[in-house]
């Protein structure tokens, strides 16, 4: 009976030192439950975090990552940690269409870490069937809820649309931009790449363009906006100062392509 009593005290006291209830031991798991990084929940793991924040909250979280960016003091982003908490799964919580361009990376201009966000980068920051099938996949079927159409300043495809550049296949993609440009209606005289007040104008309205292209071309997608599900939004970053500007909030009455 004392060699009994005394296992047992040693078993508890193994416990404690492990700081491991007897409860959870018995079970074969932690007493509490991990929290996975990649999100900003503190108290649920990723999928709860998922369908438990408002589009939103991660519009106000995206802000705050951009405003920690400008201010030089980002989170720390322990990747390897990040890469072996999503591996099994993805829980993201939005999606952003953004450009090519090098200086324009959606997961640090918001200090996001891996698993956060979906990241569609094509340049001119258009859309195509492809991109509008990858974003329903997003939101529809993995549950992202915030859309984000991310363009930039000093934009080299803008420039092109302006300029009429003529390059292989970019040509054609450019030709989906300068529909942007055609909206611009102010009696400017140099249309060019020249003008770098025309180029930011151009550029606005592109995303303004893109988002309005997505309501309109994706159902799915508008269907999920207007219930709520989703917020789909506008936004220029500025490869000069690192802010980002949003616009085109859902319900806003403003015309493809106008100035804010």
């Amino acid at each position: 009976m004392k060699k009994n009593q005394l296992a047992a005290a040693l078993a508890a006291a193994l416990l404690s030192m492990l700081a491991i209830s007897p409860l959870a031991h018995a079970e074969g798991k932690a007493a509490t439950k991990a929290v996975k990084p990649g999100t900003f929940c503190t108290i649920q793991d990723a999928k709860a975090c998922q369908d438990a924040v408002t589009p939103a909250q991660i519009l106000s979280r995206f802000k705050a990552g951009n405003a920690r960016f400008v201010a030089g003091k980002p989170r720390h982003q322990n990747y390897l940690k990040e890469m072996k908490a999503t591996a099994d799964g993805q829980f993201p919580l939005a999606s952003v269409v953004s450009c090519i361009d090098s200086r324009a990376p959606a997961e640090i201009v918001f200090d996001q870490g891996i698993g956060d966000l979906f990241n569609a980068r094509v340049a001119g920051n258009i859309v195509n069937e492809d991109i509008l099938g990858s974003l329903e996949f997003a939101h529809k079927v993995v549950g992202a809820k915030l859309l984000v159409v991310m363009g930039h300043t000093s934009c080299g495809a803008i420039k092109g649309a302006c300029d009429d550049a003529q390059l292989g296949n970019l040509t054609g993609l450019i030709g989906k931009i300068k529909p942007a440009a055609n909206l611009i209606t102010a009696d400017i005289k140099d249309r060019t790449s020249k003008n770098y007040a025309f180029v930011e104008m151009v550029a606005e309205s592109n995303v303004h363009l893109t988002v309005e292209t997505i309501r309109e071309k994706s159902p799915i997608l508008r269907e999920m906006e207007q219930k709520g599900e989703i917020m789909i939004v506008g936004a220029m970053y500025d490869v000069k100062t690192g802010k980002v500007k949003f616009y085109d909030m859902p319900g806003a009455s403003k015309a493809p392509g106008s100035k804010s």
